[in-house]
């Protein structure tokens, strides 16, 4: 029978599954101390606890959802950074991880925006995509959406302060809330723009990237056997 989960997590290795294990320990702990709980409502830290248990379990949609939402942006982190380290601007959207007022430890742990898209890659690449990912990060994204909209303060944040604000995006990308729309229907074309332009075509992508396609393999296995 095929299953959505592997019981060996096949593929991954254990030296894999264990620095990314002691990297989200000593995270946790620091961001915790520095910017509190809420900093865990990001897409990326969601993603990367997901990714954490689906490579300890094996369960293929546990790290294709988040590979789903957050491989095509973490990739242009990487790209951002790179620009940064170069000495000009590209998006500015990493611009934190040379301040300053910040403190080195929690930016020297973000560098896991740089790491985990590859890592969610190659999870997906050897354990197999399920197809479920796409409509389970969607139904994950929009209520971390609604959860960070509803309870989170919009930038800037105050003089002193580590506490996130704008977690996810949800008053625009820049420093100060966005003024160009009605910021409800902000929220609402934001979350639409996000399924249309990163998660569709990323699932698009993962089905051909992957080893294994969960519903396609399941598919064939119910066939009848030819005569």
């Amino acid at each position: 029978m095929t299953t959505t989960s592997s019981n060996k997590a096949a593929g991954i290795p254990l030296w894999l599954k264990l620095a990314c294990t002691a990297w989200t320990i000593v995270l946790v702990v620091v961001y915790w101390s520095v910017y509190g709980p809420t900093n865990f409502l990001f897409f990326c830290d969601v993603a990367l606890f997901s990714a954490l248990i689906g490579m300890w379990t094996g369960n293929k949609l546990l790290v294709s959802a988040p590979a789903v939402g957050i491989v095509l942006p973490q990739l242009i982190w990487v790209v951002d950074v790179a620009c940064e380290c170069a000495g000009f601007k590209l998006l500015g959207m990493t611009s934190y991880m040379f301040n300053p007022d910040t403190p080195l430890a929690p930016r020297l742990l973000s560098l896991f925006h740089g790491w985990l898209p590859f890592v969610l890659l190659y999870g997906v690449y050897r354990m197999g995509y399920d197809r479920r990912a796409l409509f389970s990060w969607t139904a994950v994204a929009i209520a971390l959406i609604g959860i960070s909209y509803a309870f989170i303060p919009p930038p800037p944040a105050p003089a002193g302060s580590h506490l996130p604000v704008n977690v996810n995006f949800v008053y625009g990308v820049g420093a100060t809330p966005q003024t160009w729309m009605d910021q409800n229907l902000y929220v609402a074309v934001y979350s639409a723009a996000l399924f249309a332009l990163i998660f569709v075509p990323t699932h698009l992508f993962l089905r051909r990237w992957s080893r294994n396609d969960t519903v396609a393999a399941n598919a064939k296995a119910e066939l009848p056997a030819s005569k």
